[in-house]
């Protein structure tokens, strides 16, 4: 007669080292959106270009990492959806579809699928990869807000980039040396390693 051993499934991203199943999974994407909601009011506008400075794109990238593909995503895509629904939460008090930056929230939802699957393989258990995965998703934000910020505008994607790309790129860089500080680390705390991955 064969026996079955019970294999303890490895945690693929840190939100699988908290106990519990569909409602953990429905906490988290709620949480996801939450977060990024709270991330876009630390908010300042910039001369120039109706696209702010904000925590969104920390949030977003932060949560596609911690939680993986589908529930990164998830939770974007309610964020998404309440913020157009009228809950004013998008950066400064916004919401609706009205939004010049609504491509960039769009974006959001690809960015954390992608942080959240290269997460999934590893990539955030060492600063290198973890960097590596964090410039994917802000190029991917970037690839969705910014032609999108063209259209809505109606200027040339030259002008666009002026306005929704250049200015942020410094700030974008700090964003991904801390998240490469803190994801590989994160998991050291949990007694995990990039040997784990």
């Amino acid at each position: 007669m064969a026996t079955v051993h019970a294999t303890r499934r490895r945690p693929a991203v840190l939100g699988d080292l908290l106990p519990g199943s569909l409602a953990r999974d429905a906490a988290l994407v709620t949480a996801a959106a939450v977060l990024v909601g709270i991330a876009a009011q630390i908010s300042v506008p910039l001369p120039g270009t109706p696209v702010p400075v904000s925590g969104q794109t920390f949030a977003v990238l932060l949560t596609g990492a911690a939680l993986g593909w589908g529930r990164g995503a998830l939770g974007m895509a309610l964020y998404l959806a309440a913020g157009m629904a009228g809950v004013p939460w998008f950066s400064e008090g916004a919401s609706g579809a009205g939004l010049h930056t609504l491509g960039y929230i769009i974006g959001f939802i690809a960015a954390a699928a992608a942080v959240g699957r290269l997460s999934q393989l590893g990539g955030d258990r060492t600063p290198l990869r973890t960097v590596a995965t964090m410039l994917l998703g802000t190029a991917i934000i970037y690839a969705v807000g910014v032609p999108y910020l063209a259209l809505s505008l109606d200027v040339g994607l030259t002008k666009a980039i002026d306005l929704g790309l250049t200015p942020f790129l410094a700030g974008d860089a700090l964003k991904v040396l801390l998240a490469a500080g803190l994801l590989p680390a994160a998991w050291k705390l949990a007694g995990r390693d990039d040997r784990d991955a």
